[in-house]
């Protein structure tokens, strides 16, 4: 796992509990990089499993509403470092159709060695899109935060279904349906 994906979680968890939960974090999680992460750098994502996990029993949220939370962080990231690749888009439906021919292209040019979740397109309208999300990881509550700030990005409103194809959340649909 990409070494940013642990920079910024690590900082949204200084942001919003302090240095001194961070440390704490690190100490319970029992990591073999003992915390030390490069943005650039390659982790296991045991690590960041034990960080979330560790998390939840702090703030005694779920790891789903933490990856939300998270999600909505990294996107100010992505804002902030890759403002050129949303500003190709005017449309939050054209670009979430985008991530696998566009979007994931760009970040592997970044970050060669990442491992990206798949989004399959099924079906895309004007209104309407209907993809799966497949990702060892399970990571699709990170996916669903992401979509939601997309549309608010663009200043529009959207209903996002969300349904398990596999229990375990390795393969989700998205039925996302533009409002207004």
């Amino acid at each position: 796992m990409k070494g940013i994906l642990f920079t910024e979680f690590l900082q949204l968890v200084e942001d919003k509990y302090g240095l001194a939960v961070v440390d704490e974090l690190i100490q319970k999680s029992e990591l073999s990089t003992d915390g030390a992460y490069t943005a650039v750098g390659r982790y296991e994502f045991s690590e960041m499993l034990s960080l979330l996990h560790n998390l939840s029993q702090y703030t005694k949220l779920s790891i789903d509403d933490l990856l939300l939370a998270y999600a909505e962080h990294f996107f100010i990231v992505l804002k902030r470092d890759y403002l050129h690749i949303l500003e190709k888009y005017t449309d939050p439906l054209e670009m979430l159709s985008s991530i696998e021919g566009h979007i994931h292209v760009e970040v592997l040019k970044i970050y060669p060695d990442a491992d990206l979740p798949k989004f399959q397109i099924i079906e895309k309208t004007d209104t309407n899109l209907i993809m799966i999300y497949s990702s060892s990881k399970a990571m699709y509550s990170f996916g669903l935060g992401l979509m939601h700030k997309t549309f608010e990005y663009f200043n529009a409103n959207a209903t996002i279904e969300m349904e398990k194809i596999k229990d375990d959340g390795t393969e989700v649909k998205f039925v996302i349906t533009k409002n207004g």
